[in-house]
C-alpha cells in the first residue's frame, strides 16, 4: 500500500528510525485539513516502541482536532541535527517519515501516563513534571495516539 523509497540507497534501518524517534524532540505533524488542504503543525512527541505509537498532545478543539475527526490518516516527520564531514560544506541529516492513524485517548489514567512520559522528554526534573501534571491546564489537554502503519528513514546529503 505504501510506496517504496525511490532513493533506496539512502534508506536507513528501522532501528535507526526508532532511535531518531526516541531522541528527537520536535516533529512536523500533518493532517488533511479544511477543504482538503494539508495542514502541518510543529509538535512535541513521545515515541513508545512497545506500543508502536507516537503520542502528541494539544487542545481539545481546533483545526488539528477537527481534521482528525474528519480523517484519521496522518503523517509525522522528524529529523536529527545532522553533521558535516570535516573538509566538506554539505550537511548530512537523517529524516524519519511516519504514516499512521490518529486516535483520541479517553482513558484518563492511560493518557496521563503517556503525557507524563512525553513531558519527561522535555522537562529537567520529575518534580517539575509532577507539578505540571497537577496544574489546571492538564484538564483541557487532548492526548492523541498515532498508530504507526509505515515508517521510513533517509540519510540526506545536501550536495
Amino acid at each position: 500500500m505504501f510506496r517504496e523509497m525511490r532513493r533506496f540507497k539512502q534508506q536507513v534501518s528501522e532501528e535507526e528510525c526508532k532511535r531518531i524517534l526516541r531522541e528527537e524532540k520536535r516533529a512536523a505533524f500533518s493532517v488533511i485539513g479544511d477543504y482538503g488542504y494539508p495542514y502541518t503543525v510543529p509538535v512535541d512527541f513521545y515515541y513508545d516502541e512497545d506500543d508502536n505509537c507516537i503520542y502528541i498532545h494539544g487542545a481539545k478543539s481546533g483545526h488539528k482536532i477537527d481534521a482528525i475527526k474528519n480523517c484519521d490518516k496522518v503523517c509525522l516527520t522528524t529529523w536529527n541535527q545532522g553533521y558535516k564531514t570535516e573538509g566538506h560544506w554539505e550537511w548530512n541529516s537523517t529524516s524519519v517519515v511516519v504514516f499512521g492513524r490518529a486516535r483520541f485517548l479517553d482513558d484518563r489514567e492511560f493518557w496521563e501516563d503517556k503525557l507524563r512520559k512525553l513531558t519527561m522528554k522535555y522537562y529537567p526534573s520529575e518534580e517539575e513534571v509532577e507539578a505540571e501534571m497537577k496544574a489546571p491546564p492538564v484538564n483541557v489537554v487532548q492526548m492523541i495516539a498515532i498508530d504507526i502503519e509505515h515508517m521510513t528513514g533517509k540519510l540526506v546529503n545536501e550536495k
